[in-house]
């Protein structure tokens, strides 16, 4: 994160400008009150204000940037449905089900705040591109472990209302998006924040475990990756806690490699598991997978250089996919 902190406490009634758009909203006087839980995270720095007030006085911008997310997180979090909303999501075929989306921001190699944003809108069954929009942005929030959507949930929610603007009749009625859901520390993934912001249906779909809950990646998962012979097959991702974050899939028979699929919003486990595998072509679903090669090409034309270009996958998104918190 580089040099963070600031030589004094924030004002009261004032985030440091730094955090921008990202600041949390409210009257006057709506500053973190020392003692203040900054939310579960990784130790690498203090939990509370009171913490970093003893550290001579000094608030960090990481620590006013965890207590605005955690305290917006929570507050989005109220508004998941963990069920079944739309009448096509109740029909074994997904009858009346004709458009899907899918999501995804592609990073430039070696610069984790130059992205492309990109939406597409495929037509349902035949997963054929309706629609795409592809925006070169300029990622500023901070990065955080556990709050990955800051950084990139508002280009997505942009993306959407360009689309609602300019062809509301492509309005998806699912998005699957490149990230977990449920499956998440706090129970509220890019999946879940994107769905309740644009209040569509939302589908989580991970590449890696994102490991919580007491879930790991040790010999037993390995094991029970290898127990999926073919695709379509499932097992369930149960935590400590007893309840199920979401389901790994094998989507495609040709790779060994599962998706792990878990609740965003307005639709249930069982109804998310059924349309990725629906939508899957190959191992990624297919409007991931048009998202992912859209933006790469866009990145590529825009710059009019071979750079190499990281989609979905940025240092600090490998680093919230492996991170146990």
């Amino acid at each position: 994160m580089g040099s963070l902190e600031k030589s004094s406490p924030p004002r009261p009634g004032a985030l440091p400008p730094q955090l921008g758009r990202w600041a949390p909203p409210g009257p006057a006087g709506a500053q973190p009150e020392r003692g203040s839980v900054c939310g579960d995270w990784d130790g690498a720095g203090p939990r509370c204000l009171d913490e970093a007030w003893s550290r001579g006085g000094r608030v960090s911008l990481l620590t006013a940037a965890v207590w605005s997310f955690s305290r917006e997180q929570a507050k989005l979090k109220a508004s998941v449905v963990e069920e079944d909303t739309e009448e096509w999501q109740k029909d074994s075929s997904f009858a009346g089900l004709e458009r899907v989306g899918g999501v995804d921001l592609s990073y430039i190699k070696g610069d984790d705040t130059s992205a492309c944003a990109s939406l597409v809108v495929l037509s349902y069954p035949a997963l054929e591109v309706l629609y795409e929009d592809c925006q070169m942005v300029a990622v500023s929030a901070p990065y955080v472990a556990g709050f990955l959507a800051f950084r990139e949930v508002p280009f997505l929610v942009e993306a959407v209302q360009r689309l609602q603007q300019e062809e509301p009749k492509l309005k998806p009625q699912v998005l699957l998006v490149d990230g977990n859901g449920l499956l998440h520390p706090r129970g509220f993934g890019v999946a879940c924040h994107l769905g309740v912001l644009t209040d569509l249906p939302c589908i989580g779909v991970a590449k890696n475990l994102l490991q919580v809950d007491g879930l790991v990646r040790n010999e037993l998962h390995r094991e029970q990756i290898r127990s999926l012979q073919r695709e379509g097959d499932t097992f369930p991702l149960t935590g400590t806690s007893g309840r199920v974050l979401g389901l790994v899939l094998r989507s495609y028979n040709n790779s060994s490699k599962p998706l792990y699929i878990s609740v965003g919003h307005r639709v249930c486990l069982e109804t998310a598991v059924r349309l990725v595998k629906s939508c899957c072509r190959y191992r990624i679903p297919e409007p991931i997978r048009q998202a992912d090669i859209r933006s790469r090409e866009y990145i590529r034309k825009q710059l009019c250089s071979p750079l190499e270009v990281i989609s979905s996958e940025p240092e600090s998104r490998k680093e919230e996919a492996e991170m146990d918190d």
